[in-house]
């Protein structure tokens, strides 16, 4: 599978995307923060059966623009409405995973250029105001993002990430007491044989190092801009979601919450009857796996997709 890398510069922008060229319809994906459009390569292969696929960096992530002035919905969002009228040329399905949910329901309830919209796991509500602060992404990445930013020992933030990662918690003590600095020795031979490869750490889940994928180039001030809630530009999850009129499909991953109340997903069962009673026509999929329904039911992923085409 031939993947073509472009950039596009717009009216101060500049992203990077993959195109699989064909005459089908168009379907334009925006993936989840800290990863790249890579995290679709493992299921670009079918879709190019059934779609024309532009896979975009948002900024902070691959060569796309790094600008942490820019790192909000309204101005990533306004960059990918540009991108569709002018390098796809037509109304396209606009696809988002996680935070590139938030993103494409911005660029959908703003423009008329998304002839249908999927919305892969978004955290609507959930990473919005003081209610973030109870969900897993906060206390993981958009903290150590954080953190990573205030401090001058380690500039690299993979290993950073990977050392310091709210997942050791959930490691029984004596098991985290002795695996942990092993593992984290393993990481930092890796990084210093293959900087510029996405991390692998022997016995790592591979749904665990998937979050890595294409974390090299990830700015962390992206992070940071959850963490002090300035992604959202000031626009409620409420105004998105009202604004939307195409038809949407909606595809939830399991809801976990932790003994002590904490959100171990994206969104909740609550937020979830909120997203269906504001957006007009949404159709609801299940699926029963974690956060990244494409890598991890990639067949049932693309079913889901093909009601849409």
């Amino acid at each position: 599978m031939r993947y073509e890398k472009h950039f596009y510069e717009g009216r101060n922008s500049v992203l990077q995307y993959y195109e699989i060229r064909n005459d089908l319809k168009p379907l334009v994906l925006l993936h989840a923060q800290a990863v790249d459009s890579t995290s679709f390569f493992c299921v670009m292969p079918k879709l190019v059966r059934h779609f024309h696929v532009y896979a975009v960096d948002c900024y902070g992530h691959g060569r796309s623009l790094h600008d942490a002035s820019r790192y909000n919905v309204a101005d990533i969002g306004n960059a990918v409405i540009d991108f569709i009228w002018n390098v796809v040329m037509e109304p396209a399905c606009l696809l988002g995973h996680s935070s590139g949910g938030l993103i494409a329901a911005y660029a959908a309830s703003h423009s008329d250029l998304c002839s249908a919209l999927v919305l892969e796991d978004p955290p609507f509500f959930s990473c919005q105001g003081e209610r973030r602060k109870r969900a897993f992404n906060y206390v993981d990445l958009s903290t150590v993002c954080h953190e990573f930013l205030a401090q001058r020992e380690e500039n690299d933030f993979v290993l950073y990430y990977f050392a310091h990662q709210r997942i050791w918690e959930l490691f029984p003590e004596k098991a985290r007491e002795n695996a942990r600095p092993r593992l984290i020795a393993a990481a930092a031979r890796y990084r210093k044989k293959h900087p510029d490869k996405n991390l692998r750490v022997p016995f790592w889940p591979r749904a665990g190092l998937a979050a890595y994928q294409g974390m090299n180039s990830y700015d962390p001030r992206f992070g940071e801009a959850f963490y002090n809630d300035s992604f959202h530009a000031g626009i409620a999850h409420e105004e998105l979601l009202r604004g939307i009129r195409c038809k949407t499909l909606f595809l939830k991953a399991k809801t976990v919450v932790g003994q002590d109340g904490l959100l171990m997903a994206a969104l909740g069962e609550d937020d979830l009857q909120r997203v269906l009673a504001l957006v007009p026509d949404c159709t609801l999929i299940r699926f029963d796996c974690g956060h990244a329904i494409h890598a991890e039911k990639p067949d049932a992923f693309i079913s889901a997709l093909l009601t849409m085409a």
